[in-house]
């Protein structure tokens, strides 16, 4: 069996812009993902893939939205809609990875594991829920969903209205990591922990509930590789490299950095908090628990990056 590779895969890059949005134009960029990923596996390389979801749990809350507006339709809580959201991309991705393997002629199993993964309800973030999620709401649309469900937070974004915020607490567990290790070792390509992995909280020994919140795609990634002893860590996003001074004239590309180089970088502030940083702070945390390398690139750059042709390389010296 080849190295084990980790592959994360943004929601954005699914959803290209905001006149394809369909669920045919997602399965379009899916496809596209899926030949890259293909690539990789044709070179010998082991995959598992995760994912983001955050385009899509805000389509599937606004649909909830608007069945309670206009109807009265019960609404779903947002653990629910991370889990429909994992489920249904995770389809995408394994018919779409399925069909590119039959074109190919590879013999490779593809098998989507719908993820709990486990964070702490003593976690900053629930007392102080910052991740914004679903549409903008005018002040007395928001005032009016907080009378029905009290414990819902709204903050005014940007000037363009009012938006709910929720929790993001840290991941601390994979709960089916074990039946991921089971595929793998099977010769399985995995798909899992997409949109983060649907957040519970520990209720027994072997006992959880879920809970309303946001786990970030790349942390949960990152725990992920840790828990299956994955080789290397690749965080797809918009750009083929890392920059620093990035948008300004002396934007510089980075090739290969070390976790002493990455970690001034970050002291510097080079890296955007909404953006780029979440995945430099995962990376780290991979490479200083189990991982060798973190690979940040393009999914069109991946077959070249996991040879050592593209992207930034992040390696421990």
């Amino acid at each position: 069996m080849g190295e084990l590779v980790i592959v994360a895969i943004g929601g954005n890059s699914l959803v290209r812009d905001n006149g394809r949005d369909s669920i045919a134009d997602q399965y379009e960029a899916v496809c596209e993902t899926a030949i890259n990923i293909a690539d990789m596996v044709e070179q010998g390389f082991q995959v598992v893939v995760t994912h983001g979801n955050g385009p899509q749990v805000g389509f599937a809350m606004r649909r909830c939205e608007i069945a309670h507006e206009v109807s009265g339709m019960t609404t779903i809580p947002l653990v629910n809609c991370v889990a429909d959201t994992q489920g249904g991309i995770g389809y995408q991705i394994q018919q779409a990875l399925t069909n590119e393997f039959a074109k190919r002629g590879i013999a490779k199993k593809v098998a989507s594991i719908i993820t709990q993964v486990e964070v702490s309800k003593e976690d900053p973030n629930f007392q102080n829920p910052t991740k914004p999620v679903g549409s903008f709401f005018t002040l007395e649309q928001a005032e009016a969903m907080k009378a029905e469900h009290p414990d819902w937070v709204f903050i005014e974004d940007s000037g363009r209205g009012y938006r709910r915020v929720v929790p993001s607490p840290k991941p601390i567990d994979i709960v089916e990591k074990e039946a991921i290790r089971s595929l793998i070792e099977a010769g399985y390509v995995v798909i899992a922990a997409g949109g983060g992995g649907i957040p519970v909280v520990k209720t027994g020994e072997n006992t959880y509930d879920g809970i309303d919140a946001v786990i970030d795609k790349d942390f949960a990634t990152s725990l992920l590789a840790e828990q299956i002893d994955a080789q290397t860590l690749i965080i797809t996003t918009g750009v083929p490299q890392v920059c620093i001074h990035f948008g300004k004239p002396e934007q510089k590309a980075l090739e290969q950095i070390t976790i002493e180089e990455t970690k001034q970088y970050v002291q510097e502030e080079h890296f955007a908090k909404g953006s780029m940083l979440p995945k430099i702070e995962a990376s780290l945390s991979f490479l200083e628990h189990r991982g060798s390398r973190v690979i940040i690139t393009n999914p069109e750059s991946l077959k070249d990056a996991i040879v050592g042709k593209a992207g930034t390389h992040i390696v421990k010296q």
